[in-house]
Parts: structure tokens; sequence; C-alpha cells
């Protein structure tokens, strides 16, 4: 499935969570916290300005970034896989 996001909304491929602690051990899937990390895997055109110009994302495919526990609204593709759509104000750092 083909997804393109509108405006300054971009889609996130959620990064997998901790299996262990560090000190070892082993977490089942009820304790797991929700990813707070993922990957961009499709972006917008662009913020529309009130003046009707559009602000090109700061962000592009390909970056990996934090975003709020909470942020964004889940999806599952058809492929099986879970993503989730968020505006660019929901991303709060891009990890290097």
């Amino acid at each position: 499935m083909k997804l393109q996001p509108l405006a300054d909304r971009v889609i996130v491929k959620p990064l997998d969570a901790e299996e262990t602690t560090k000190g070892g051990i082993v977490l089942p899937d009820t304790a797991k916290e929700k990813p707070q990390e993922g990957e961009i895997v499709a972006v917008g055109k662009g913020k529309i300005l009130e003046d009707g110009s559009v602000r090109a994302l700061e962000v592009k495919v390909g970056n990996r970034i934090l975003y709020g526990k909470y942020s964004g609204t889940e999806i599952s593709a058809k492929d099986g896989m879970e993503y989730l759509i968020m505006r660019e104000d929901d991303i709060l750092a891009v990890v290097k």
C-alpha cells in the first residue's frame, strides 16, 4: 500500500520496543513501553501558511526521530506493518 501524507503530516514506522532491561531482564509484551522513536517513511508537501504559501518540512524520509508517547494516529497497512501518521509539530527531535 502506497501512502502519501497531506500538508505537514509525516508517516512514521515505529522502532521495536526494548525486549530486555539494561540489567538483562526479559520483558513480557504487556510490560513493554510504547516506542517513542521511529523512522520517517513518507512526508507531505509542507505546511500551508496563512498567506497561501507552503513552508517545506524540516524532516525528510529516512530521518530517525523522537516523538511524544501518545503522538499520532496508528494505522495498519495491508502488508501487516504498523505506522503512525503525525504532524511535524508532534516531532520532538531528529536523532543524528
